[in-house]
């Protein structure tokens, strides 16, 4: 380090001292690690510099101050800085060396673009070649430590996080998100519509437009529900319209709420039937949201009956959708659960956590209790606010856990399917909140997703399983253990699945029942799922 130049302990004391922004902070650390006090001389010729990395990138930060020190002290030069993900980086690399015809492989990419020559581009390689460039021509070098590099390295991504995000926001105030809602008649859609404009699913600063999409015979009561939406006037509802056309469904669709049921009445016709009515369904749904709409479509499943075959069939119907971007609701089943304990223990059900919804949603799914934990319990522990117990540890009646709790599932199932529609609607607000804004830390959420094997359920199948919420996407807990009660219950659970998809893709006529004596255990069902294609069970 240069003569005068303050350690960088004592430049990063100065930075909070002061409470500079991050920028700011940045700034003076260029100035500060310029490795030379004698002035410059401006003889060359007028050139913009262009400097483009990974925003975590520790050999980009020393190129980026020793630039940024070069444009402060010559006339002539300039410099342009192209700040990427690192997600996007290496796609971003290939299309600019592709476009150029050059050869570079690594985080930063430097070249410079003679202004007076018509811009053309030249490349000069990475970090190395340009710290050889600025030498030769300026005489001036970088003695950055490495520590510093990478400390301005972490402070750039997160700089380039919130930028990303200031920008989203302002595209989202000009380019409200398109929402698209089908079989918007029914009740849930009514329900629903207020909890997505008030800004706490999107966010406060989000515009929406929503898209209410039915069959002709309804188009009186979306717009009577279109007229009475605006008449309320909500600030961050862009517009509202209804649409009968199912060609034109879904165009520019950043989220789908597909809420499409069937009116089960078995002595009309049988499950089979009704399974393979849903399967057409999806089947025309699928493709026009591969062409109609954003790349990145985000689609919720839900509703009162086979929400675990809507997701599933939209997947395999369409190839090119992206099955992460495709859940399944369980919330209804899960919030509803979490009620039910915190009566019998005379609690809040906010302190009422981590109930899991395994399997069919809508269907034969199970309540899995063994990881709920209990805050603000009235027992003879206490301890702070984040303090928790498990429910296994303090419900001593299991009596009701094995048989009044389990035989009142069924009335449970009931109230979900026959609720007018507060209870879904909810479901899938908090859902998208989750999505776009993450799951309370540390919280299980269950969702149905595509399985890949995780539990050893098998691929192919939509399935409901613990997740959380982070960064606008979802992973599965696969940390969590599962006793032998809750694996033998998976493989019954999977079956199920199984059946339904096959009979909605016409392999079978007729759902056949489960046999445990065909697979005894976890190490057999994984062996007996390797005769099927992956995600064609």
């Amino acid at each position: 380090m240069p003569p005068g130049c303050p350690p960088p302990a004592s430049r990063e004391g100065t930075a909070r001292a002061e409470g500079q922004t991050a920028e700011a902070a940045r700034a003076a650390r260029c100035r500060a690690t310029a490795p030379s006090k004698r002035p410059l001389e401006g003889g060359a010729s007028m050139a913009k510099l262009v400097l483009a990395g990974r925003a975590n990138c520790p050999h980009y930060a020393k190129a980026e101050l020793l630039a940024d020190y070069l444009q402060a002290n010559l006339p002539g030069f300039r410099v342009h800085k192209i700040t990427q993900h690192p997600d996007r980086w290496e796609q971003w690399l290939h299309d600019i060396c592709e476009r150029n015809g050059w050869e570079h492989r690594r985080s930063p990419i430097i070249w410079r673009e003679l202004l007076d020559r018509g811009g053309k581009a030249l490349l000069l390689g990475g970090v190395n070649d340009f710290l050889e460039y600025a030498q030769h021509y300026y005489g001036i070098t970088s003695m950055m430590l490495s520590a510093e590099m990478f400390d301005i390295a972490e402070e750039n991504l997160q700089a380039h996080m919130e930028t990303e995000k200031e920008e989203e926001e302002i595209r989202n105030l000009t380019n409200p998100l398109q929402i698209w809602i089908t079989s918007a008649s029914a009740p849930i859609c009514y329900q629903l519509i207020p909890l997505l404009v008030t800004g706490e699913v999107f966010g406060m600063t989000t515009e929406i437009s929503i898209h209410l999409l039915d069959i002709d015979e309804f188009k009186n009561v979306l717009c009577g529900i279109v007229m009475e939406v605006e008449d309320m006037a909500f600030p961050l509802l862009r517009g509202i319209s209804e649409h009968t056309e199912i060609d034109k469904a879904f165009l520019q669709a950043d989220v789908i709420i597909v809420l499409d049921d069937i009116l089960l009445k078995r002595e009309v016709q049988s499950l089979e039937n009704y399974i393979r009515e849903m399967s057409e369904i999806c089947h025309v749904y699928a493709p026009l949201i591969e062409k109609n709409a954003k790349k990145g479509v985000r689609i919720i499943s839900a509703g009162k009956t086979f929400v675990n075959l809507k997701a599933m069939m939209i997947i395999t119907y369409g190839p090119s959708i992206n099955p992460e971007n495709v859940i399944a609701v369980a919330t209804s089943w899960e919030t509803a659960a979490k009620a039910m304990l915190a009566r019998k223990l005379n609690m809040n059900v906010a302190g009422v956590k981590d109930v899991i919804v395994w399997g069919n949603i809508t269907g034969c799914n199970y309540i899995d209790l063994s990881h709920t934990k209990l805050y603000r319990c009235d027992s003879a522990v206490w301890g702070p606010a984040n303090f928790s117990r498990l429910l296994m540890n303090l419900i001593y009646d299991r009596k009701w856990i094995h048989s009044e709790f389990l035989s009142a599932q069924s009335s449970l199932s009931s109230r979900v399917c026959y609720c007018a529609g507060m209870l879904p609607a909810h479901a899938v607000a908090t859902v998208l909140r989750y999505w776009f804004h993450g799951s309370p830390p540390g919280e299980i959420v269950s969702v149905g997703i595509l399985s890949e094997g995780q539990f050893c359920i098998p691929e192919g199948i939509v399935f409901s399983m613990p997740v959380r919420f982070q960064n606008g996407s979802w992973e599965v807990m696969t940390e969590l253990e599962i006793n032998e009660t809750t694996q033998e219950a998976l493989e019954r659970l999977s079956h199920d699945l199984i059946q339904e998809k096959l009979v909605a893709l016409k392999k079978i006529k007729e759902m056949h029942p489960y046999r445990r004596d065909k697979i005894t255990t976890k190490k057999e069902l994984c062996q007996g799922m390797e005769t099927f294609p992956a995600g064609s069970v």
